[in-house]
């Protein structure tokens, strides 16, 4: 008890009298609310923890099966979960890349013609799995990873007489894949690989009955091998209010 009791007033003390040791959390008994100004510690970290129970089966479900489907509303981190543990499984030798997949769709609007060339032409719909990367390997490190062939991001249409061994893919939005085109992307994967589909079937940008997502998500949770995480409103990890517009959009 008395070591206990050192150890609390030499931190206390640290507080004090160093500027860079701070309370990850000011105010004792007041907690944290994200409408209040954020003076938490946003620094990276390492190994990602689950914000929900839902959260966590699906980080279980990637560990212990080779397909998984998640399916939920915006900003519950099923695209980031996914990604982080694409990175994980890559750095730790389980796979020798990371294949990313997303449907080249415009969110209701038409952009046109773009410039440049196929990858100028691509960046501005695979800007998310971009961003997710940049995340967790830094800058730096993923234009190699990129130049290497380690990871490797490509549209929908692209992965079509593709077999994909020894790899962990991530098809992301996949609302906007048609039955057809999300048929095919299952049939890709190959021995020691694992596959993760993400998406909101309510936020689809297709025309109305074409997104494939809602019916291959109710046919694949028939197979026991297979798991289907559906997340709701309160897995939502963004603003509190993205939650409550949810409820009444």
């Amino acid at each position: 008890m008395a070591k206990r009791s050192a150890r609390r007033k030499l931190r206390e003390h640290h507080y004090r009298e160093e500027p860079n040791v701070h309370p990850l959390f000011p105010g004792s008994g007041s907690g944290w609310s994200p409408l209040d100004a954020d003076a938490r510690d946003r620094k990276y970290v390492k190994n990602i923890r689950a914000m929900s129970p839902l959260q966590q089966r699906l980080m279980d479900a990637i560990d212990e099966r080779s397909v998984v489907v998640s399916l939920g509303p915006a900003g519950t981190g099923k695209t980031y979960l996914a990604i982080a543990k694409a990175v994980e499984a890559l750095e730790a030798g389980r796979v020798s890349r990371i294949v990313l997949s997303r449907p080249a769709v415009e969110a209701g609007e038409s952009l046109g013609f773009l410039p440049g060339d196929l990858q100028d032409k691509l960046a501005p719909y695979l800007r998310p799995l971009y961003d997710a990367l940049t995340e967790r390997l830094g800058t730096k490190r993923l234009k190699t990873l990129l130049a290497d062939g380690s990871i490797e991001i490509a549209p929908v249409a692209y992965m079509r007489g593709r077999t994909l061994n020894d790899c962990f893919v991530v098809i992301d939005e996949a609302q906007n894949c048609t039955y057809g085109q999300l048929k095919m992307l299952l049939t890709r994967l190959g021995w020691r690989s694992t596959m993760v589909l993400t998406g909101d079937p309510d936020q689809t940008d297709l025309l109305s009955g074409l997104s494939g997502l809602g019916d291959i998500a109710s046919r694949l949770e028939r197979v026991s091998e297979i798991c289907v995480v559906r997340m709701g409103e309160t897995d939502i990890v963004r603003h509190p209010l993205v939650a409550s517009m949810l409820t009444v959009l």
